[in-house]
């Protein structure tokens, strides 16, 4: 059965895990740093503090990106917490360069599309800095939970190169960032992707994450039918149902853009 929470005796060597798999994928790279994106959320503050662990706080540059629907306090937590980590942070308001691709679009650009542009363009200026820095290496700060059901955008911030805390569940992140110290408002501040005004990701995905990691690691990751998934959980099958259809329908954020056979 997968397990949803560490023995307090193992978040040291999980920790170990994640800042050793940094490093290798840093070396064999041959890259002169790290690029990572500051939400103010407890993913990426994670990440950032591993990445600081591992390869130094000179090698780890963050990137605060807030556009108009940001809430200054989430900005205001990647700066405190990159200063924290004595690494630098540039913050860059990003609204501007949407408008310009709004602007520019033949079609009529809804909410979400707008949002999912801001993901995108947040991609692109990682990348920029990252060549612009001298080859830097784009962190991924999405978790298991997130992956599994395509709770990302698609060439946004799904858009990096590698994903060190990409094999631990929401529930494992809170751990984790407990472990190491991560602020305590930010490990319990409402998750948000903030793509847009008042945007919470339990909202959007129409289930809480407690709820969600459990169907994920007794269901889809484990061996349960949703049946008795939805048994142990203490929610409706149609919870489990609806979140198989999520899986299922985000595979392809999971593979490379198809091609035909040879």
């Amino acid at each position: 059965m997968v397990r949803l929470t560490f023995a307090s005796s193992e978040l040291g060597a999980v920790c170990e895990h994640i800042t050793d798999f940094m490093v290798t994928q840093h070396d064999a790279a041959g890259a002169s740093g790290v690029v990572i994106g500051l939400s103010g959320g407890i993913d990426s503050s994670l990440v950032a503090t591993l990445a600081v662990e591992a390869l130094g706080s000179d090698r780890v540059h963050g990137l605060s990106l807030p556009a108009d629907v940001s809430a200054a306090r989430h900005r205001d937590d990647a700066v405190t917490l990159a200063e924290a980590l004595d690494i630098q942070c540039d913050v860059i308001d990003i609204e501007p360069i949407v408008e310009t691709l709004v602007t520019a679009a033949p079609v009529t650009v809804d909410e979400r599309a707008r949002g999912n542009a801001r993901a995108r363009v947040r991609g692109v200026l990682n990348y920029l800095v990252s060549n612009a820095a001298g080859g830097r290496l784009v962190l991924g700060t999405g978790n298991r939970s997130e992956a599994l059901v395509g709770y990302f955008t698609k060439f946004g911030d799904g858009a990096v190169d590698c994903h060190p805390i990409g094999n631990l569940y929401k529930c494992q992140v809170r751990q984790l960032a407990r472990h190491v110290g991560v602020p305590t408002d930010i490990v319990e501040k409402t998750p948000t992707a903030e793509l847009w005004e008042d945007h919470t990701d339990e909202e959007e995905l129409g289930i809480t994450y407690d709820t969600l990691d459990a169907i994920l690691a007794l269901h889809v990751d484990g061996p349960l039918s949703a049946a008795a998934t939805a048994e142990t959980v203490g929610c409706p099958i149609e919870t489990v149902e609806h979140v198989d259809g999520l899986v299922a329908a985000s595979a392809h954020k999971r593979t490379m853009p198809p091609a035909p056979e040879p």
